[in-house]
C-alpha cells in the first residue's frame, strides 16, 4: 500500500482540528466551561486525547479556536446569505445582527468565551481569530471607511461590549437596545440586516435608544 500523499495527510489533520473545535463548542454550550475536560472533548469527537496537545497548548486556547471559528462561520453566513448584496450598510447591519444573534442564542458558551479573553493571555492568535478579523475588516472597508485601521478596532470593540452587556449577570441589556444604539452609530437603518419582530416597539427607535447613553455619532460616506 502506497503511503499517502501531503494533500491527503494535510486534509486529514484539518478535519481532525474542525472534529475537536465541534466537540469543544458542543461540550462547553451544554456543560459549561468548568465540567468539560479535554478527555471530554476527545471522545465526542472520536479522537485520541494527545491529538488535542499536538494543535492546542490548553483547554482555553482551545475553547478560544472554537468559538472564533464559530463566530466566523456565522458571520461569513450571515454575509452571504440570499439575497447576496455588495451594500455597504446592510452587510454591516448582517454584520451586528449575526454577533448579536449569538450572545443570545449561546449564552453559555459565549459568557466562557468572554470570559477567557478578559483573563492574561487575551486573544489566542489561531487561524479562526485571523478569519474573524478579515471578515469584520472587509465590512468595516465596505461600509465606507476612510481609515480601516482605526475603525476595525472600534467596531470589534463595540460588538465585545455589547455581548458582554447581553450576558452581564444580573443586569443584562435587551438585545434590541443594543442593536438600536449600534445602528445609530453606524448610521444604519432599523429595517436592514434581520430585525426583531415587532421591534422597535410602538413603532418608535426613540423607546429604545432612551434606554442606552448615547454614544457621539460619526458621519461617514456609504459604500458606492
Amino acid at each position: 500500500m502506497s503511503p499517502r500523499s501531503a494533500s491527503v495527510n494535510e486534509e486529514l489533520r484539518r478535519r481532525s482540528r474542525e472534529r475537536l473545535l465541534n466537540a469543544t463548542v458542543e461540550l462547553v454550550s451544554e456543560r459549561g466551561y468548568e465540567a468539560t475536560t479535554l478527555g471530554d472533548i476527545a471522545d465526542r469527537a472520536g479522537a485520541a486525547r494527545g491529538l488535542i496537545s499536538y494543535y492546542f497548548p490548553g483547554k482555553r486556547q482551545l475553547l478560544q479556536a472554537a468559538v472564533h471559528r464559530l463566530m466566523h462561520l456565522t458571520l461569513e453566513a450571515g454575509l452571504e446569505r440570499d439575497p447576496k448584496t455588495e451594500d455597504g450598510a446592510e452587510r454591516m447591519a448582517r454584520a451586528i445582527d449575526a454577533i448579536l444573534g449569538l450572545a443570545v442564542d449561546r449564552p453559555v458558551l459565549m459568557r466562557q468565551h468572554m470570559a477567557g479573553i478578559l483573563q492574561a493571555e487575551g486573544f489566542v492568535q489561531c487561524q479562526e481569530q485571523q478569519r474573524l478579523a478579515e471578515l469584520l475588516r472587509d465590512t468595516v472597508e465596505r461600509h465606507g471607511s476612510t481609515d480601516v485601521d482605526r475603525e476595525y478596532p472600534l467596531l470589534r470593540a463595540l460588538l465585545m461590549g455589547a455581548v458582554v452587556a447581553v450576558l452581564l449577570p444580573g443586569a443584562p441589556m435587551p438585545p434590541q437596545s443594543l442593536r438600536a444604539e449600534l445602528f445609530r452609530r453606524f448610521g444604519l437603518d432599523w429595517e436592514l440586516g434581520d430585525p426583531p419582530a415587532g421591534l422597535p416597539p410602538g413603532g418608535s427607535r426613540a423607546e429604545l435608544l432612551s434606554q442606552v447613553p448615547e454614544l457621539p455619532a460619526q458621519p461617514r460616506e456609504r459604500a458606492k
